[in-house]
């Protein structure tokens, strides 16, 4: 590569809820070198020679192409760049946020979801920044969990108000009071956000629970008035 040439690239983070409401994250393994067989942020080169139209355009690309998930959300985080962040040359990434339903299932033997504790911890080793752009993105999705519904992404689109909590503590990496999270869920209901299905959950043990629905708004995200942490 020469001195005149970027590398750009969309990089995707991820991120599904388990069945113990922990985070993971999806990663690919690498099919060509640098770092070939090593685990990392799905993504694609953004040059002149591809179709995409935008760096959103890019990002459902990544999506559809390496991925292979239909996320629930997805929004631009940052865009980084340096020298030394890929052994090739100058290079720069665009982070997206992607929020996946819990019962995602992947394609292929080349992609699996980790916990996204441990990768931060640094098992796996990611190659590249991926690490430091996980971090950045995880730091946004609890930033706007504070004030926005965004953790509800993370949820099938009925849910009950227990699992809601879960969603929104993962995302936080703290405990929400659940009078607290069920006012902000009673105000999203008044505004068409939530909706009573009329229907319970019946696990095999403890008492039933009334299941909502979330129905956002296209391309939006609802707002609190109040913070889920007072």
């Amino acid at each position: 590569m020469s001195n005149a040439q970027i590398l750009a690239s969309v990089d995707i983070v991820a991120l599904r809820l388990n069945e113990q409401q922990r985070l993971e994250l999806l990663l690919i393994r690498r099919a060509r070198e640098p770092f070939r067989d090593q685990w990392a942020l799905p993504g694609v080169l953004v040059n002149g020679r591809c179709a995409d139209a935008s760096l959103d355009a890019a990002a459902t690309r990544a999506l559809n192409e390496k991925a292979r998930v239909l996320p629930r959300h997805l929004e631009q985080v940052a865009t980084v760049g340096s020298a030394s962040r890929d052994p090739r040359g100058w290079s720069m990434s665009t982070i997206y946020l992607a929020l996946l339903c819990p019962t995602t299932a992947l394609e292929g033997d080349d992609l699996r979801f980790f916990a996204l504790d441990e990768v931060l911890r640094g098992t796996p080793a990611l190659p590249f920044d991926h690490t430091e752009l996980v971090a950045q993105a995880h730091a946004r999705l609890a930033a706007k969990a504070v004030y926005t519904a965004l953790p509800l992404h993370l949820l099938q689109p009925r849910f009950t108000v227990t699992e809601a909590l879960g969603a929104f503590e993962a995302s936080l990496g703290q405990a929400v009071q659940h009078t607290t999270l069920r006012g902000r869920l009673e105000r999203m209901k008044d505004k068409g956000w939530i909706a009573d299905t009329g229907d319970k959950n019946r696990p095999p043990m403890g008492r039933p629970q009334t299941l909502l629905e979330h129905r956002p708004e296209p391309g939006r995200v609802f707002v609190f008035d109040r913070s889920v942490l007072v």
